[in-house]
């Protein structure tokens, strides 16, 4: 989700073609008024990914966000709940073939719930109401979210809904916190539903540039096999038999790698322990020694470097592939 005023087209634009560069395929603008809902036909002009309107509140800026070209509307039946005004709404998005997610979070629920039911139960019920709702107006684009900041309760509500419906699921773990900390929150819950099959698309929520959600999102996928995208560093921990400064040749090779964009894996250890044959299923890597290192390819040894050529040569290596 950008991170600018959606009414400044420019910076708009110019922050959702960076994050398309990094790898964004679907991208979601706030709209919180009329102009707005409006500057999405300038944004659309400028931009080449899908761009989701995220209204709350107001029917009318839903409207007014897909007469202006929007690809898909995210709603949240906790705060807009006249049945009215979500017909409205439904039969220009059906007229225009336009999706709609709902996006439930546990901390918009409607006041008026049962307080006593647990809350997945409520999140759960009040999704499948709105999913009703639509499908009573035949229609059927639907894409359903159920998120919250503790990932015991995101996890549950997922799990509950897979289990009622078809119909896609967007993940997340809403408001995760800064990154050293939201990251962590956002891995374990959106791992664990995605490892359990789980999920069509998703969203890394930090409080930092979007930029990083869409590499922490990459990541989590890659780290479960499931999406290549650009390279991975395999790196040791280090201990005290490391006779080198695996940290800082780490961070070299790291800066490097953020430069490319094929999914290769490289691989940087501190000693003969954890060197090629823990490392055997990288493309290239190094196993560092005292005043010396191994430059390997599939665990195979190439040949012995200095120190002092480490990073050169392991980035030598990583060209040639």
């Amino acid at each position: 989700m950008t991170k600018t005023d959606t009414r400044d087209i420019t910076a708009t634009v110019d922050q959702i073609n960076k994050l398309a560069d990094a790898g964004c395929e679907i991208i979601r603008v706030a709209v919180p008024d009329r102009e707005a809902a409006a500057a999405i036909v300038g944004i659309k002009k400028g931009i080449s990914i899908p761009l989701i309107a995220d209204v709350h509140f107001d029917y009318r800026l839903a409207l007014s966000a897909m007469e202006s070209g929007a690809d898909g509307l995210r709603l949240n039946p906790g705060n807009i709940r006249d049945i009215e005004h979500v017909k409205k709404v439904v039969s220009v998005a059906r007229e225009r073939s336009i999706p709609i997610r709902i996006g439930v979070n546990f901390g918009s629920l409607p006041p008026g719930q049962d307080q006593d039911i647990p809350v997945v139960n409520r999140m759960v019920n009040l999704v499948m109401a709105q999913v009703k709702l639509l499908e009573s107006l035949d229609f059927d684009l639907i894409k359903i979210a159920l998120k919250a900041f503790d990932v015991p309760t995101t996890v549950e509500a997922y799990r509950s809904i897979a289990a009622m419906t078809d119909y896609p699921l967007h993940l997340g773990i809403t408001e995760s916190g800064l990154p050293r900390t939201g990251i962590i929150r956002s891995a374990t819950g959106i791992g664990i539903l995605l490892y359990d099959g789980i999920g069509d698309t998703l969203r890394i929520s930090l409080s930092t540039h979007p930029r990083e959600e869409v590499f922490t999102a990459y990541e989590i996928l890659k780290s479960l096999n499931l999406r290549e995208h650009g390279p991975v560093l395999v790196s040791c921990p280090s201990c005290g038999r490391s006779e080198a400064d695996v940290f800082g040749l780490a961070e070299i090779i790291s800066d490097y790698l953020l430069k490319l964009n094929k999914p290769i894996k490289v691989a940087v250890m501190g000693c003969v322990v954890n060197g090629p044959g823990e490392a055997r299923d990288a493309d290239v890597g190094i196993a560092c020694g005292k005043g010396r290192g191994a430059i390997f390819k599939k665990g195979k040894v190439l040949r012995t470097v200095m120190e002092s050529d480490f990073a050169s040569a392991l980035i030598k290596e990583i060209d040639s592939l």
